[in-house]
């Protein structure tokens, strides 16, 4: 039986409505709501993967414009997945990897997790660069499709499309795989 960590990249108020808002993000809230609320009644980990960058410095920022930047309400997670801070972690990021010069790796080994789901934003970005390194890491990768989303459909589909075939990712919706818990 799998051992699962609901991973939730970057579903932060300046992705849902702030500086790089995206009304696709909005459309996500609910079902990624429900999962990490399921996880939670099951004592599935629910990590938080969130940008939270470094003004003047995290060359990401060239790229895309200030957005999360550490200690701003931006950076921080959207109220409307009820974030509980007694229970989930909340793992900052400076880079698209969620395990990239991060503990993401050691906590998930500390909790014994073999199943990465992967959700939130932005399905060609942030959730491929973490699927990668959860599967270089020897990690199942499971992506609810109704869990993700990108700043297009066509930036979605491709993001899907390439996590299934270079990490075998199963994907699945959001209630599949709550029902495993």
């Amino acid at each position: 039986m799998a051992k699962y960590a609901v991973i939730v990249v970057d579903m932060l108020d300046d992705f849902v409505n702030g500086a790089l808002a995206c009304e696709r993000c909005k459309e996500i809230v609910p079902a990624l709501a429900a999962l990490c609320d399921a996880a939670r009644a099951k004592n599935v980990p629910v990590i938080f993967s969130n940008d939270a960058h470094i003004k003047g410095v995290d060359k990401e920022l060239k790229l895309w414009g200030d957005h999360a930047l550490a200690g701003t309400p931006g950076a921080n997670v959207t109220s409307e997945l009820h974030a509980d801070t007694a229970r989930d972690f909340i793992l900052p990021k400076r880079h698209y990897s969620g395990f990239f010069g991060t503990d993401l790796n050691l906590l998930l080994k500390d909790l014994g997790v073999d199943t990465c789901i992967i959700t939130g934003v932005h399905t060609h970005i942030c959730c491929v660069h973490t699927a990668a390194d959860a599967y270089q890491y020897g990690y199942d990768v499971v992506l609810p499709d109704d869990t993700t989303t990108a700043f297009t459909e066509n930036d979605y589909i491709n993001g899907m499309k390439y996590i299934k075939e270079m990490y075998g990712a199963r994907i699945c919706k959001s209630s599949e795989v709550a029902a495993e818990f």
